[in-house]
């Protein structure tokens, strides 16, 4: 059987789209601690760096949200470990793709609906629940992989575009906060009390969404799936 380049241009495509919503605004999280961080008398600019600085420095993040982008609604679920990889799901237009990034290879899981998008319903038959694998820096699923790289991801999300304004404070999830308005129809909310993580993105107007970061410096367990298939040897014909 020979697995069609499609899978390709469409996995990049969802990478895209998700990378392209989380750079029109920043990231969140949660703190165990209940002191105030003195963040609240700061400028936006020392609040903003002071948050960039506490997600860089975390092992793990929970990432779950939805955006639109392109006006297309993504929903993304995702669990990150520093250096190391990540799993999750990402779902766009009726289609979802689990995902998990460790050991040098990416793993994918896709619905019914995205293998009989991607290779039609003959290959869909065929690859129902089955895992496929490819090298997480190169080649047909290197797009996907990035979405799991900790450190690429948290600094496309905390790169803003427009100008920061210090706003009011607000809870998010419960936690403490205080909001940072970014010109380009974003806002970023940050922890006020215990470490300054990131919260929360709130893009607003037509390209809308929300994304939250939690789950700061929990435990992330990876695993490849057992019997993955090598999408090379699909490509391949073997």
């Amino acid at each position: 059987m020979r697995y069609p380049r499609l899978i390709s241009t469409t996995v990049a495509a969802t990478a895209v789209l998700l990378l392209a919503g989380l750079l029109a605004g920043c990231g969140g999280g949660s703190s165990s601690s209940s002191a105030g961080n003195g963040l609240a008398s700061k400028s936006a600019t020392a609040i903003f760096e002071a948050s960039k600085t506490a997600a860089s420095g975390a092992h793990s993040v929970h990432i779950v949200g939805s955006i639109v982008s392109g006006g297309k609604p993504i929903g993304l679920d995702l669990e990150l470990l520093s250096g190391q990889g990540g799993k999750g799901k990402i779902s766009q237009e009726g289609f979802s793709i689990n995902l998990v990034q460790t050991g040098g290879s990416v793993y994918i899981n896709g619905s019914d609906a995205f293998y009989r998008h991607v290779a039609g319903p003959t290959a869909a038959q065929l690859l129902q629940g089955k895992w496929l694998k490819a090298p997480s820096d190169s080649g047909e699923l290197a797009s996907l992989a990035s979405l799991t790289d900790f450190g690429k991801l948290i600094t496309s999300a905390l790169a803003h575009k427009g100008t920061l304004t210090k706003g009011a404070s607000a809870t998010v999830e419960g936690q403490p906060a205080i909001a940072l308005n970014d010109s380009s129809n974003g806002t970023l909310y940050v922890a006020s009390t215990g470490t300054p993580y990131p919260l929360e993105i709130a893009k607003h107007g037509k390209e809308s969404g929300k994304v939250l970061f939690n789950g700061w410096d929990k435990t992330v367990t990876l695993k490849a799936p057992a019997g993955a298939i090598d999408i090379s040897k699909l490509q391949n014909g073997h």
